[in-house]
Formats: C-alpha cells, structure tokens, sequence
C-alpha cells in the first residue's frame, strides 16, 4: 500500500547510512522508495528510487544510495510496489473546454433518445433562467446511429438557449431559440468547410458541422475571465489525478491570456505548452517578439492549424467516399493554398506548426505542405506535428519517419471509434487507422494524448488502448487491429520521453535522470507485470516540480 510520510518515522533506517551529498548541497527534499522506477533513460532504463532536492531530480539509482540522500525533514513518498515514471505530458488537450464541460450537461453515456432529453430536462432544472447549456459531448452511435434534431429538446430546455457538441467537438446540436438567436433560419447559407443538416422538407435540424459551428459563436456568451480560471482549476485537479503533469493546449489567444493570469497568480499547477490558431501566426509572432516565449511553467510553443472535421462527423476528408454515404469525401475545413501560406509563413518565424488532419486525404495534404514548407525554408530543427494522423493512406506511413514528422496521437480514439468505423471507411481503410506499430517501424515518434474534452485525460486508458485495442463495446478481446499495438515501454515512451521531444522539452522533462525537472508519477500497481489489465491501475500520486500534488485516498 503507497505511504506518504516524513523521513523522521525512518530515521533509524537512515542514521548509518552514509551521504552522498556534501553539505552544501543539502538533503532531498522528497525521495520515493518502495516501488519500481522506470526512467526512459536509455542510459538507466531502470532503477529502485529517486532523489529530489527542490525542484530537480539529483539522483536515480539503488534505494540504498537514494535514502542515504535522506534527512529529517525530507518527505519520503512509498511507492507500495506500484510502477514510479516520469511525469505523463498529454500532448493534445482543450483544457478550458474541457474544465467547462465538467460543469455543463453530461451525455457522454447517454444511450437512447429519452435519456437524452431527461438529461436535458434535468440539467434545466438546475439552472437559472435563460442560462445558456452547454457540453453534452454526446454519441449518436450509442443508440443505434440516429442524429438528434432540435425537436428532442425544445420543450425540455424551456427558456435556455441549447448548443451541445458532439463528442468529437466537430458536431454541434443548437436548440430552436439558439437559431433563432444566431439568426439560423431554413434560408441559412452554410460557410465554406461547414455545413447545415437539413431533413428532406428542407428544414434546418439544428445540427451544424464544423465551420458551420460558427454560426452560433456571435450568441454564445463568453466566459468572464475569473470564471476562465476556475475552469483551469477544475480541468487541473481533473488531470493530475489521472497522472498528467504537462500539457500541450490546443486553444486561443484569449486562453493565453487566462494562463498568463493564472501562471502571474501562482494558479497554474501543471506545465503548459500553449498553441494558438494557425491562421494567426502573425500575431503570436508580434506577442513572443513582445511578452517572450515564457517559461518552464507556461511556454508559448507554437500553432495549431486544421485540414479536416472528424470521422464521426462525416468531415474527414477522405481520397474515397464514405462507404456508407458514396456521394461524400468529407470537406476541408481550411484551403490547402491557405494552410501553405500560413504554414510557411509561421515556420519562417521559428514558430512550431502542428495540424490536425484526420482523413487519408487530409494527412496527404498536410505531409505534401510539410514537405515543400521544408525545402523551401531551409534546415531547421522545427519539429512538424500531424494532430490525430487517424487515418492515413498506407503509402504516407513511412512519410512521417522519412520528413521528421511527428505523430501526435490519442490512443484512446482508436478503442472508441472502433465500434463503428468500419462501416464508414470499411476494412482497407481502417487497417491504417491510427497506425501505432506501423509508424513506429518506419521511424516516426509518437507523442501520446487524449484529446480532452474529446476523449478522457486517462494515462491508464491510453495506454491501454495502444497496447490491447481493445474496443469499449467488448467485441474485440484480441485488440481492433492487433498487428497496431505496440509494447507497454513503447506507450510509456509516447507519453514521456517522446512527448517532451515532440514539444522541445527533452532536456528537462520526460525522463527521470539527474537535473531534470522534479515531474514523477506513482502508479498504485506495477502495470508492466501485466500489460493485459493495464488500463486498472490507478495513479497513487503526481508529483510536479518535487511537490505533491495529487495523492489518491485510501
């Protein structure tokens, strides 16, 4: 069982032990002892404790060597026999949405249509008049495929305007007066990379795609900036208990201005890699010239840019159509000529780019410009990102390895989606869908994350689904896709030592070695002993910056 105490309860233990410190340097600061450690350190891959003194790793060896670190006032973590790694990056997260979202509507479970609308009903009931819902994150294969229309929860939502999203984040479902509102009508014109569902009368259903999604944003309040933070405080204590300790979030310019106020207010409680709209990579530029990258804590890293919708959504951008709609490929939410553009230009400012591109067409599109934005710029160490590389075509597989780009993935989509892929992309296509083993043997790095609020901000699910695939509903015991898995090392490298790589960060994060950071993750169980109930082990206790701060209860 893991204990937290302090180094007075073993201080007999200690007394005969010789330092291996001088005095100037001082004791450690905390130890952890009692467990297996797995470093990612190709130097020491493992080891039996680890030394901390503030807010950096000092040593990395046998418990004996590391105890003797040890004084009175030194906090001793006990590992019980769980696996000790280093602290989980999540390299993939919308952490404000995803904090609002634990206060809105909650359908993620929601499997038929009545217990959608009741939890529509009774989420109203809670709040004051005319207040917006919002969340939802629903599923419509959950209860058999049949997309919502806004006649389901007009009359359970009364007088609060409705916009909850699709689990995916590229579907939205706006209730009669949210259209009535965002001056939606029938006659409603859908934007380019967007579109409205319409029923065979003609009539707008309510649910808008991606670009189209922006319809509703000109109505949709926006939260004030006390209320930004205490969304990050909610998705913080959220993710630290799941064993993350850094992220990289995929926001706005606004959500860089809540994390320079929490970082200034001393509320930022994991490390922050911030990525903003690629679009407007002019004026990040003009705010690192101006305000600096950052810091260890919260770091200006770069751009986030979009090719394509998703797959549940119908607006993967796909090189075949749908399998089971033949007259639609998808849609390009962004023109390639414009994602050149911008990617060029961003890239000439020593500016990170990373695109989400889900479809085989879209990865295409996004390896092409990587490419070409390469050799037109020049070397540099620049780190090119493809967000999600769902699915892409089995010739551009070794294209990631050979051009230096990164594939920055959710495992945890792989399991979810599944259930009910085939039937859109069919077997071929769905063979390369998310390509864990194949991408890893023709050289590319993987940097791991969930997606948040898209998908849960579980370390243990994650990997779990990287190495088993085996999907939600239960139907594919041997994993969706076996040949795909990958090892447990291989998973853990995704989401530490890889991941700070995919992020600059591989000189202090992502391993356990002296003079890194202090970041460390205690597992209540060693999952290495087995790999087929990893997705079991619960996180014990999440160190960062060599401060506790998370430890479950028990």
């Amino acid at each position: 069982m893991m204990r937290l105490t302090t180094a007075a309860t073993i201080a007999l233990l200690i007394a005969n032990l010789t330092p291996c410190c001088s005095a100037e340097d001082g004791p450690a600061t905390l130890i952890v002892v009692g467990g297996p450690v797995w470093t990612a350190d190709p130097a020491r891959p493992t080891a039996e404790a680890v030394a901390v003194r503030g807010n950096k790793i000092v040593a990395v060896g046998s418990r004996a060597d590391v105890e003797a670190l040890a004084d009175q006032s030194t906090r001793v973590v006990d590992a019980g026999g769980g696996l000790v790694i280093p602290g989980c990056i999540d390299s993939h997260v919308h952490v404000f949405t995803g904090g609002s979202n634990l206060s809105g509507v909650q359908l993620r479970d929601a499997d038929s249509r009545e217990l959608f609308v009741r939890r529509i009903a009774e989420h109203a009931a809670t709040l004051p008049a005319g207040e917006w819902i919002t969340g939802g994150d629903w599923d419509h294969t959950l209860w058999g495929g049949e997309l919502p229309d806004r006649e389901w929860i007009d009359e359970a939502a009364g007088d609060h305007p409705v916009w909850i999203k699709r689990l995916d984040g590229h579907m939205g479902l706006a209730s009669s007066l949210t259209l009535k509102m965002a001056g939606v009508d029938d006659q409603t014109e859908a934007p380019d990379g967007g579109a409205i569902e319409r029923d065979a009368s003609g009539r707008v259903t309510g649910l808008l795609r991606d670009n189209a999604m922006g319809l509703i944003g000109g109505v949709l309040p926006q939260p004030s900036a006390e209320t930004m933070l205490r969304h990050l405080d909610a998705a913080t204590d959220y993710m630290l208990e799941r064993g993350v300790t850094s992220i990289c979030q995929m926001g706005s310019l606004r959500d860089l201005t809540a994390l320079r106020a929490a970082r200034s207010g001393g509320r930022l409680r994991m490390r922050v890699r911030a990525y903003t709209p690629l679009e407007r990579w002019e004026l990040l530029q003009r705010d690192v010239q101006e305000n600096g990258p950052g810091d260890d804590w919260l770091r200006i890293n770069g751009l986030k840019g979009f090719v394509d919708g998703s797959l549940g959504s119908h607006t993967a951008a796909m090189l075949e159509p749908f399998d089971d709609k033949p007259s639609d490929r998808g849609l390009l939410v962004n023109r390639p000529e414009d994602l050149l553009a911008w990617t060029r230009g961003a890239d000439r400012a020593g500016l990170q780019v990373v695109v989400h591109a889900i479809g085989d067409r879209a990865n295409r599109i996004q390896l092409d410009i990587f490419e070409q934005v390469a050799r037109e710029n020049g070397p540099r160490d620049r780190r090119f990102r493809i967000e999600h590389a769902q699915h892409p075509h089995a010739d551009d597989i070794p294209r990631f390895g050979g051009l230096g780009v990164i594939a920055s993935m959710q495992p945890y989509h792989a399991i979810d989606d599944g259930r009910w892929a085939e039937p859109l992309i069919g077997v071929n296509r769905c063979r390369t869908t998310y390509a864990f083993r194949s991408l890893l043997d023709t050289g590319a790095k993987l940097a791991f994350g969930s997606d948040w609020f898209v998908a849960p901000a579980s370390v243990a699910m994650g990997l779990e689904a990287a190495v088993n695939r085996r999907t939600l509903d239960g139907k594919n015991p041997d994993g969706w896709y076996p040949e795909q898995r990958i090892s447990l090392d291989e998973a853990l490298r995704a989401y530490t030592a890889d991941a700070a790589y995919a992020m600059f960060d591989e000189d202090k994060l992502g391993m356990l070695s002296p003079g890194r950071l202090a970041d460390i993750v205690v597992f209540d169980v060693d999952p290495r002993e087995a790999p087929a109930k990893v997705s079991e082990a619960q996180v014990g206790v999440t160190i960062v910056d060599g401060r506790v701060v998370y430890e479950a209860q028990r």
